[in-house]
């Protein structure tokens, strides 16, 4: 097994988890087989228990785990499917070690970070390398490793020191280690300043870790005379001075990374040989980049603030958005500026949420916890159901669809989750049947909840959700709630006109809701984001945006034979969209770009 580190410094946020990605990109593109551990040096046992604001989205895997977001990085550039383990954090580690201390594992011996936790964390990695994640037998070739944080920080310190024994322990050739750091440049002066990078290096050294690679973020590329200055001062080799400057979109740092050579000098310190090939990539790349028509999107939540809350969702989105040719608008909508308290209080605020929402051609209510602004997501559906706006409602944005229809259509004023009121006289959403479990806890949060990936059945013959899925009969999705919708109130539902497409496989768990009479009206329990890939676009988000921009149809006639696109935005041979044209660029009738265009950035093609 071979490993490749990829540590941060000066400040965090400079994308340590998208070099990663993108370096297992370019590792797969030469034909060895990759795999991903993101350490994350926090006491918490996982991401699920804190707050998006704090740490952005809590993603989902196949097992359950609630993890944190760059695994949601790693398996959208990867097109892998991780486990649990592969997200170590300080919390689980201790864990495992104070559980063989009262077993007595340790002998009596004195437990301590050295070696006992040092050795876990090692004996962790090289488990959970180990394990297939790319749906083939046998281990994987390349473990790409993040540590989360900064070099210095003192939570970081055990895994510094066990990463220090292992990359002695696994010897020359099998571990690489690259490490991102900021290049500033002073607005004063206009030049790029080494220092920063210069003492992020030394305090590295002195924890026993030597960088074969500087990944270095800048607004522009390093100038020579800079890349030689860190060369001289780091002990790296100019070559493997690599620059991280800014891009339009994140699909470019594999290229940036190719362009660089970035993967000859990681193969050489590897002992490996191989040449990238990234026609795909570079294909979905092109698209991403001449986008001009315009697709607006109401994100309506509550944690509108910071969008790392709803990065897959917004992953997916623009998955879609590309596959139909369009460039994806967000429009970040508050949940609470659409109730009628903030209107008194805040007349401009409520007056400019009520023009985005009106301003968009569809409308997402991502899924949420709490009750607070839930009154606004329950109007944002009712605006979009009168007013034939395409919707999509995930998780709670389902229950919302549903309780805003008891409320509306049904006529039951008070409806309600008993989330939000437990004394509601109409019950449309509902505590699990699993409350009296470890696993419906009411007392406790961590694990608690439905998680991981459960089968629906489609039960409508051709809706549009399973025409999506490529009339597929079932699918398999990723779960994170704890409420569902009352199997007691559904006849009720159906025969005032909601559809129940999607169940489980007992017929009394609702997944997948759609309003037949509506252009394109779906709520699913699951969270179809978190298995959107670049060129295999979640299907309910495709419907989403192709209805949205208008090639519903289209997307449901090519799209209905086939559960994914090509990395050219083709369905079964075919465009999803007319031959696209701006400039000396145009696309083929076959669906790929032709002739020389620039993005705008100084990147020619």
């Amino acid at each position: 097994m071979k490993y490749v580190l990829v540590t941060g410094g000066v400040v965090s946020g400079l994308g340590k988890g998208v070099t990663a990605s993108s370096i297992g990109v370019l590792l797969k593109a030469c034909g060895l087989r990759v795999t991903s551990i993101k350490i994350d040096p926090y006491l918490n046992t996982d991401a699920g228990t804190m707050s998006p604001f704090e740490h952005g989205e809590v993603f989902v895997l196949d097992d359950g785990g609630e993890v944190d977001l760059d695994l949601g990085n790693y398996e959208r550039f990867l097109d892998v499917k991780l486990t649990r383990d592969n997200n170590i954090t300080t919390g689980k580690i201790y864990q495992s070690v104070l559980e063989k201390e009262r077993r007595g594992d340790y002998l009596g011996n004195t437990v301590q970070v050295v070696p006992h936790i040092t050795d876990a964390i090692q004996e962790w990695i090289e488990r959970v390398a180990m394990i297939p994640v790319d749906g083939k037998e046998g281990p994987a070739d390349v473990c790409v490793i993040e540590l989360g944080g900064t070099i210095g920080d003192i939570e970081s310190m055990p895994f510094i020191e066990a990463l220090g024994q292992f990359s002695y322990h696994v010897g020359p050739g099998n571990f690489c280690l690259i490490h991102v750091s900021l290049v500033p440049v002073l607005n004063v002066v206009g030049e790029q300043k080494t220092k920063p990078t210069q003492h992020s290096v030394r305090g590295l050294r002195g924890l026993g870790l030597t960088p074969n690679i500087l990944a270095c973020r800048s607004t522009k590329a390093l100038n020579e005379n800079v890349k030689a200055k860190l060369s001289q001062f780091c002990h790296v080799p100019a070559e493997n001075v690599v620059t991280l400057y800014d891009v339009p979109n994140i699909w470019h740092i594999p290229l940036l990374l190719r362009d660089q050579k970035a993967h000859e000098a990681i193969l050489k310190a590897l002992k490996l040989l191989g040449e990238p090939d990234l026609q795909d990539w570079i294909a979905r790349t092109r698209v991403y980049d001449v986008l001009l028509e315009p697709v607006k999107i109401a994100m309506v939540g509550k944690y509108t603030g910071l969008s790392d809350s709803y990065l897959s969702v917004l992953k997916a989105l623009l998955h879609a958005s590309v596959a139909c040719r369009r460039k994806l608008v967000v429009e970040w909508v508050a949940a609470g500026d659409l109730e009628d308290v903030t209107a008194k209080e805040a007349p401009d605020v409520y007056k400019n949420a009520w023009n985005l929402l009106k301003g968009s051609d569809g409308v997402v209510v991502p899924g949420g916890f709490g009750d607070r602004g839930v009154q606004g997501k329950i109007i944002a559906a009712k605006y979009a159901r009168e007013n034939k706006v395409p919707f999509l409602g995930i998780c709670l944005g389902m229950q919302i669809a549903v309780i805003e229809f008891a409320q509306s259509v049904l006529g039951l004023d008070d409806a309600n989750s008993t989330e939000f009121d437990p004394q509601t006289s109409h019950p449309c959403v509902i505590f699990m049947p699993e409350a009296c479990s470890a696993a419906g806890s009411k007392t406790h949060m961590g694990g608690t909840m439905r998680l991981g990936s459960r089968r629906t059945y489609f039960k409508v013959p051709n809706c549009k959700s399973a025409k999506l899925y490529g009339n597929a009969s079932f699918v398999d999705e990723r779960h994170r709630h704890r409420y569902e919708v009352n199997p007691d109130m559904v006849p009720q539902f159906e025969n005032a006109g909601l559809s129940f497409v999607g169940r489980d496989e007992t017929g009394q768990r609702m997944e997948v809701i759609e309003l037949p009479s509506h252009p394109y009206f779906v709520g699913a329990q699951f969270h179809p984001e978190f298995k959107s890939r670049p060129g295999k676009p979640s299907a309910l988000f495709l419907g989403l945006v192709a209805a949205a921009s208008g090639q519903l149809d289209a997307v449901l006639q090519n799209y209905g034979h086939e559960s994914k696109l090509l990395p050219n935005g083709m369905s079964n041979g075919k465009p999803i969209v007319k031959p696209y044209q701006n400039g000396n660029a145009t696309k083929s009738s076959n669906g790929s770009l032709n002739g020389v265009y620039s993005n705008g950035n100084g990147v020619h093609y």
